[in-house]
């Protein structure tokens, strides 16, 4: 990206996305980064060994930071990122955390706490009051994990207030924000201290790759180096291509999500309408949104294996459409209810996705 100088206007989201990570403007040089596929670096340098860095991921690293307003950290999965932040709390520190949280993090806690390794308290996130009481009445506490919009929940937190109460407390404070995506919520800017994406889902964004990533302030260069070195420890780097793939999704990201929302929210006030539906679950805003079908599990099981367009999958944040019960997971809160379906909505034709759903559901009254 050309540097800027100071009389030159702050880039807006969509922009940053194509822009940053790119190569200086030289004639006959490419625009993208490409893919460096090295294990070993000549010696001298600040590269080394291929476990320590990558231009490709260096390039992922620039863009989604710049989106953030951070510096960020590329890894294998986003499970490998969020079990590297938990790496970090100490022997004997507590998490408070969602009750309704994605499934790998609250597996990931789970596999913790019965090391011993730390404590989870799991709260209503909803409950600004009950969650700052939580971490008041909890001396150990170390970590305030959030995620808004929770998964599959749809729930919200209060991320600035409940950043500040944790600060007051010397309690850090972390952010999923996979589901709103660094163009609709930026939680640096909202007092977190670290941030997490699944870059697998929305980031990417077309179902084929695997990776993850850590995002802290421009000014947290000790828990940059902490994190990176806990990284470059275990080993838990993405693949060269992974990245390279990241980022190219990455730079459609926003026409992708703006066509992804405006699907989930027309579907989602369809959706309250019909009748073998109990209840519609949407934040106002993003491309996921959840439904609790009528009759429970057997219910929304014929439901998911009904329909033509939408794809019985897990994970989410693809182009296409795809839906799943959660409850047939044994991980997820038994507070979910059996019913219900967690749509990630894709950017096909809204009338096709409505059809092909409806269809469904007709099927069900």
């Amino acid at each position: 990206m050309p540097a800027a100088d100071s009389s030159t206007p702050p880039l807006r989201p969509a922009t940053i996305a194509v822009t940053a990570g790119r190569p200086p403007h030289t004639p006959d040089e490419p625009l993208n980064v490409p893919v460096t596929m090295a294990s070993t670096y000549v010696a001298g340098g600040d590269l080394e060994y291929g476990r320590y860095g990558n231009p490709t991921w260096t390039a992922f690293e620039d863009a989604l930071g710049a989106l953030e307003g951070g510096r960020a950290l590329a890894f294998s999965s986003g499970m490998a990122a969020i079990t590297t932040l938990l790496d970090l709390v100490g022997h004997g520190g507590s998490v408070v955390a969602p009750r309704h949280s994605y499934s790998g993090t609250i597996a990931a806690l789970a596999d913790f706490e019965a090391r011993g390794r730390l404590r989870a308290q799991l709260v209503d996130i909803t409950d600004t009051e009950a969650v700052v009481k939580a971490m008041e009445d909890d001396e150990d506490c170390a970590l305030l994990w959030l995620e808004s919009p929770t998964n599959p929940a749809l729930e919200l937190a209060d991320v600035a207030t409940l950043a500040e109460h944790a600060h007051r407390l010397g309690i850090q404070v972390v952010v999923d924000n996979t589901f709103a995506t660094p163009l609709l919520q930026q939680p640096l800017a909202l007092g977190a201290d670290v941030v997490v994406h699944s870059a697998t889902k929305f980031i990417a964004g077309h179902s084929d790759v695997l990776m993850g990533a850590l995002v802290v302030g421009t000014d947290a260069a000790e828990v940059h180096a902490a994190l990176k070195g806990r990284r470059d420890l275990a080993g838990s780097v993405p693949g060269t291509f992974e990245a390279w793939l990241s980022l190219r999704g990455l730079r459609t990201l926003h026409v992708r999500l703006e066509r992804a929302s405006a699907n989930a929210a027309e579907l989602a006030a369809r959706l309250r309408e019909h009748p073998a539906v109990d209840d519609v679950r949407y934040p106002g805003f993003g491309a996921i949104t959840s439904l609790v079908v009528h009759g429970g599990a057997d219910a929304a099981d014929r439901l998911v294996r009904s329909t033509a367009l939408w794809v019985h999958a897990t994970s989410l944040g693809g182009v296409e459409s795809t839906f799943e019960r959660r409850r047939r997971w044994k991980l997820e809160a038994a507070t979910i209810p059996e019913g219900l379906v967690r749509l990630s909505v894709g950017i096909e034709d809204v009338e096709d996705l409505w059809e092909d759903l409806r269809g469904a559901l007709d099927r069900l009254v």
